[in-house]
């Protein structure tokens, strides 16, 4: 379940930079999805083997951080886009 959850958390990373230089509706939704799955996972890792709840929820903030960045800035991009 692990390497499932690490691959859909970089699946969402990459796409999120992809949703950014390509910004679209679409796009944006399926980056939400990934990121849910992704948080849904990672509860469920968390819930099934507890481990350094610390460094699982640093990890977890920091990638949440980076992604929200990620689609913040994409929708300022794509409200620009469409303002125009």
């Amino acid at each position: 379940m692990i390497i499932l959850h690490i691959i859909i958390a970089f699946s969402s990373l990459i796409y999120t930079a992809v949703l950014y230089l390509y910004p679209s509706y679409t796009k944006l939704r399926v980056s939400y999805i990934l990121v849910g799955v992704t948080i849904l996972t990672g509860f469920y890792l968390v819930l099934s083997k507890p481990a350094h709840m610390t460094q699982t929820c640093i990890t977890g903030l920091c990638y949440l951080a980076l992604v929200s960045l990620g689609i913040v800035s994409a929708r300022y991009k794509l409200a620009k886009i469409i303002a125009k």
